[in-house]
C-alpha cells in the first residue's frame, strides 16, 4: 500500500515550471534535411539534379547549369518551412 502512494506521488511531482507550458517538439522531415539548406533570408537552397552521373551525352552548358545552386520559392518555402520548423531563421 505505501509503495503504491508513493509511486503516486513521484508521477504527480513536476520539477521543471515550464515544462507544462511548453508544446511538444515538432519534428523535421529527414528527407528534407538531406537535400535543403536555409539561408538567412529565410528561402532554402538545395543542389541541382542530374548533374552526378550520365554526363557523357550532356553538353557542357548543361553540366554547367545542373552545377549551381537551386533556391525556393514562393510557396515551396511555406512548405519547407513547415518540413524544417527548426532550420528556418
Amino acid at each position: 500500500m505505501f509503495s503504491f502512494l508513493t509511486r503516486v506521488v513521484q508521477t504527480a511531482r513536476c520539477f521543471s515550471t515550464s515544462s507544462a507550458l511548453q508544446f511538444p517538439k515538432l519534428k523535421s522531415h529527414n528527407g528534407t534535411k538531406k537535400r535543403w539548406r536555409s539561408i538567412a533570408s529565410g528561402k532554402f537552397k538545395r543542389a541541382q539534379a542530374g548533374h552526378k552521373h550520365l554526363n557523357v551525352t550532356k553538353s557542357p552548358s548543361r553540366k554547367n547549369r545542373l552545377a549551381q545552386t537551386v533556391y525556393s520559392h514562393g510557396t515551396q518555402t511555406a512548405k519547407l518551412k513547415k518540413l524544417l520548423p527548426y532550420g528556418s531563421p
